[in-house]
């Protein structure tokens, strides 16, 4: 693995080239352009906020800023992952024309969708500060929240863009999975209103503790559960590396197969 680092590490400007690429082709022959990049989660947020405050009231207070905290995140995760499960083959010409180390292909999505997520936190801070929820200290703690969630992401990542060559269905179950996985993980909903007795369950979803970890941080001010979060981390990298070792088994066949 140390030596396929390294490789993709020389191939540094061809990641650059792609993600930039990826970021400009999102909203391409679009009016606003690069704007729907901050326009979109502020009319996310917007709709919430109506929905929420006039037509479904809910009794959590400031329920939309509860659930943009968690939406941001949920948006990072779900989107990569479907663009991910096409990305070989959306990439077919580069793929059986040239050789550079496959993993950067997937990888420039999951940067793309960090920056992304930045672009989304432009709007969600000023948005918390508005309705009275105050940023603290323990906004420390999101470069390490963010950290666990990417490795995670690129794990899985790296499993369903290879599989996806070999089996093209996967992309369109993947798109069903995430749906379903959206109403098990506590984003429209705090953990606590699960019964107890069925909360194991939803605690094997990773992005449950994820989830939980950034609403901590950013609606209520707390330090998340570091121990579960390290324990996650140590889940992440282990993802990682079987994903990374799936995708490199199978990218040997990878121009045939397209």
């Amino acid at each position: 693995m140390i030596r396929r680092i390294s490789e993709l590490y020389s191939y540094r400007q061809m990641l650059k080239s792609l993600v930039l690429t990826d970021l400009r082709t999102r909203y391409k022959g679009s009016v606003m352009g690069f704007l729907w990049t901050f326009l979109n989660p502020l009319l996310l947020l917007a709709i919430y906020s109506v929905v929420f405050s006039f037509i479904m009231r809910q009794n959590i207070e400031n329920y939309p800023m509860f659930l943009f905290c968690a939406i941001l995140p949920w948006t990072f995760f779900s989107s990569c992952i479907q663009s991910c499960s096409g990305i070989i083959l959306r990439n077919s010409n580069l793929v059986k024309k040239i050789y550079f180390p496959r993993e950067i292909l997937p990888l420039s999505v999951i940067i793309a969708g960090v920056i992304n997520y930045f672009f989304g936190l432009v709007i969600l801070i000023p948005s918390l500060l508005l309705t009275g929820i105050h940023i603290n200290i323990s906004l420390v703690a999101f470069p390490l929240i963010l950290f666990v969630q990417t490795l995670l992401v690129l794990g899985i990542s790296l499993i369903v863009s290879a599989m996806n060559v070999y089996f093209r269905d996967l992309e369109h179950i993947i798109a069903i999975v995430l749906q379903a996985a959206f109403y098990i993980t506590p984003i429209i909903f705090p953990i606590s209103m699960v019964p107890k007795e069925f909360q194991f369950y939803f605690l094997l979803n990773p992005m449950t503790e994820i989830i939980q970890a950034y609403r901590n941080i950013f609606y209520y001010g707390v330090m998340p559960d570091f121990s579960h979060l390290f324990l996650y981390l140590l889940y992440s990298l282990i993802v990682l590396v079987i994903g990374w070792a799936i995708f490199n088994k199978l990218q040997k066949s990878f121009a045939e197969e397209i």
